[in-house]
């Protein structure tokens, strides 16, 4: 039965603090994710917005003939069908700029990691072969001199790039189109940045223009001194190149935080021993997604209240509600 409060719909799970927050104020109805939805009319009918981390599709959508918001957990919302939302009048939201700053520092501590190996450092002194072996064996590279380039100097991009210059190392990017007003070295296409640097940062969002963009090409253009890094999407990487170009030499070095089939990771990567592997946790702090979470609250809250979510996605123009 509706408590005649507004319905809002949460496919799956979803940090608690959004059940939390969104349940003092509306009646929300959480189901399994499933291809579509498996609700009965009468709640499919009084369904107006939802709350998901992760996909919501085209039939999820059109299941639901009063829905007017999609409130994603996350910046990137490539899961929803935003195109097929924007056609009916649907605002998504996202949650930027309250990440930035966590995921540009595990994109700083996976750099450190990967030249200097310090997790395995780390397993060397608790497996007690500092007292047996003696001292851990030197690391092959140093951040010492480094040259960087960027690959997307969005928001988080740029929070890398500041984060960077304490570090002394040269520092490049390639995105679209160049911002003149900053102080790094512009390369307009992946190329020739690839080319020119010997450390790749990769923070860009999964768009068919980035599909597997990290190939042989780029990975050997870095060279066998060469270090990858990627905190934005496993889409962006072709791993059978990434895995053979760390197996024969054409690339020193990689320090992965996402992949292409999560959670499943190639098994190429598991035997390697200059890469270093995270499971996506670079904005896995209590903090940062606590404050994940009440960005998603706040935007079906202020939608609801006022007509006007704090960070609507740009393909989807928020309309007076009417």
């Amino acid at each position: 039965m509706s408590d005649n409060r507004t319905t809002v719909l949460v496919p799956g799970k979803i940090h608690p603090r959004v059940l939390e927050r969104l349940g003092k104020q509306f009646e929300v109805v959480s189901v399994d994710r499933t291809d579509g939805p498996q609700v009965d009319a009468d709640v499919a009918a009084r369904v107006r917005g939802i709350a998901v981390a992760g996909g919501v599709n085209a039939a999820w959508i059109d299941a639901f003939p009063h829905l007017e918001v999609i409130a994603n957990f996350g910046v990137g919302y490539d899961g929803i069908d935003v195109k097929h939302a924007a056609s009916k009048g649907i605002v998504v939201t996202n949650t930027p700029d309250v990440l930035n700053d966590e995921v540009a520092d595990t994109a700083i501590a996976l750099l450190l990691n990967t030249l200097r190996q310090f997790p395995k450092a780390e397993s060397w002194l608790r497996d007690g072969r500092w007292v047996k072996d003696g001292a851990f064996p030197l690391s092959p590279f140093s951040m010492k001199g480094r040259r960087v380039g960027i690959y997307g100097l969005g928001r988080i991009g740029l929070e890398i790039a500041r984060r960077l210059e304490p570090f002394k190392v040269k520092i490049g990017y390639h995105t679209r189109s160049p911002r003149d007003s900053l102080p790094y070295d512009y390369y307009p296409t992946l190329k020739e940045m690839a080319q020119s640097v010997d450390t790749l940062i990769s923070i860009v969002p999964k768009t068919p223009e980035t599909h597997k963009v990290i190939n042989a090409e780029i990975l050997s253009a870095l060279g066998p001194r060469g270090v990858f890094i990627n905190v934005g999407r496993g889409w962006s990487v072709d791993d059978d190149a990434l895995i053979a170009a760390l197996g024969n030499g054409t690339l020193g070095a990689a320090g992965l935080d996402v992949f292409y089939d999560e959670p499943n990771v190639p098994a190429g990567y598991l035997t390697l021993p200059n890469v270093s592997l995270l499971p996506h946790v670079a904005s896995a702090s209590v903090p940062t997604r606590d404050a994940m979470a009440d960005l998603v609250a706040d935007n079906i809250i202020e939608w609801f209240e006022k007509g006007k979510p704090l960070t609507p996605v740009p393909e989807t123009p928020v309309k007076p509600r009417g």
